[in-house]
């Protein structure tokens, strides 16, 4: 039998992999808007359109998220450092101060992102110390420009600039 894995030796061998930053946006029951840094964010299927992330199941965030039904992941620009950390950590009001506008869904589009995804649960399945949240997509949009998005790289943010002409 192997000896356990360290988790920060995990966790700083798989920092190597570059990940993609999206806000994960949502409403709760009341209204008010509330959203969560997400650093594992993927495409699943074409057909059906669907994507994933995987929230923390200590996130007091999410379950006011879930409770709706409905998510909007928005994509980061390089710029935007400010909102990843604001997002990452547990605060009450992380939207106090952040421009953003309904999707169809009603969920938040924020300001200034290079993309978002409006989603409805599709389905949640617990997976090790995370929720597996699976979306099916209702409408998405990416606003081009010359942004990069950012990454999330051996334990900080950086980006990825567009290729010309796209």
């Amino acid at each position: 039998m192997t000896a356990p894995v360290d988790p920060a030796h995990f966790r700083a061998v798989l920092g190597h992999l570059p990940t993609g930053v999206v806000v994960v946006a949502g409403l709760d029951a009341a209204g008010a808007p509330h959203g969560l840094t997400i650093g594992s964010f993927v495409s699943i299927s074409l057909a059906p359109p669907l994507v994933g992330f995987f929230p923390g199941v200590g996130s007091a965030t999410w379950p006011r998220l879930a409770a709706r039904g409905a998510f909007c992941a928005n994509v980061l620009t390089t710029a935007q450092g400010d909102l990843c950390w604001r997002f990452a950590k547990e605060a009450d009001d992380r939207f106090a101060g952040v421009a953003w506008r309904p999707a169809p869904s009603g969920c938040p589009v924020v300001e200034g992102a290079i993309a978002w995804i409006d989603c409805s649960i599709e389905s949640t399945t617990r997976v090790g110390d995370h929720e597996f949240v699976v979306g099916r997509v209702g409408t998405l949009e990416s606003v081009g420009g010359t942004a990069g998005a950012m990454t999330f790289y051996r334990g900080a943010v950086g980006g990825v600039a567009p290729a010309p002409g796209t």
